[in-house]
């Protein structure tokens, strides 16, 4: 496929383009014939407007619409049963408390702590994620022209990074509740507590009180935006995940 760059920046596939330079064409005969030259410029002028209007407007549709796409699959994906749990974005025992569980494992009613643990941390943010949509339609639909061209002209991840950018704080903040509450869903804050209990009973050991919240929310981000990623790589790379007309116009038919 041929790409054509405008001065501006703006992309326009082949057929797209064809089409637009018969309407342009068409409108500069009628205006050589029918008008002077002022009429004429004044013609070209319109015409000229019309298409860098329709350009534009594409442009920015393709890529919320493509961010749209990899945001809905990504979501559905991770929010299903086991969404996070059977994925390459599963969420693991925090670092810095590994230490707390090898010990813990030790004490009787507590050999399957590590497992228990991971199951209900990824339960918890399939829960939260379901929560993730708005946020990012949201930013989506603010994106402006500029911040599409940028997108479009970047690397495979730069509508990824755009969301990053524009929501992960908002993001942070309303998935944290939901996380709180899921976690007390899978009763995991509360089976967290005994674990950390039993621990500072062992002889020896300092002290601990790790919270579960603030790991699991960011976890459970990273995991998300990490698989737009992904998705958004595959819109670009690979026509066949191109699933509408606009997306092969701005991404390109081949």
């Amino acid at each position: 496929m041929i790409i054509t760059i405008k001065s501006d920046l703006t992309f326009i596939s082949s057929k797209s383009l064809t089409m637009r330079i018969i309407i342009l064409v068409s409108v500069l005969t009628m205006a050589l014939t029918q008008t002077g030259c002022a009429q004429w410029k004044d013609a070209l002028n319109k015409a000229k407007q019309q298409i860098q209007k329709t350009t534009t407007d594409e442009t920015g549709a393709g890529l919320k619409e493509a961010l749209n796409v990899g945001v809905d699959a990504a979501v559905k994906q991770l929010s299903a049963q086991n969404g996070y749990l059977n994925s390459a974005y599963k969420i693991v025992i925090p670092e810095e408390s590994k230490q707390i569980i090898a010990k813990v494992k030790m004490i009787p009613g507590f050999q399957d702590v590590e497992s228990k643990l991971i199951n209900q941390m990824n339960k918890a943010a399939e829960i939260a994620a379901k929560k993730a949509t708005p946020i990012f339609v949201d930013a989506i639909t603010q994106m402006t022209f500029n911040d599409a061209v940028a997108i479009l002209k970047g690397q495979d991840n730069a509508a990824t990074q755009y969301l990053q950018n524009t929501s992960r704080t908002k993001l942070y903040s309303a998935f944290l509740p939901e996380i709180q509450s899921a976690l007390d869903e899978v009763n995991a804050r509360a089976y967290w507590k005994t674990v950390i209990d039993a621990y500072n009973k062992i002889p020896l050991v300092k002290k601990v009180n790790p919270s579960l919240d603030d790991y699991v929310n960011n976890k459970a981000l990273d995991g998300l935006f990490s698989l737009i990623e992904v998705k958004e790589k595959g819109i670009r790379t690979d026509v066949k995940q191109r699933t509408s007309d606009l997306l092969k116009r701005v991404f390109g038919e081949r």
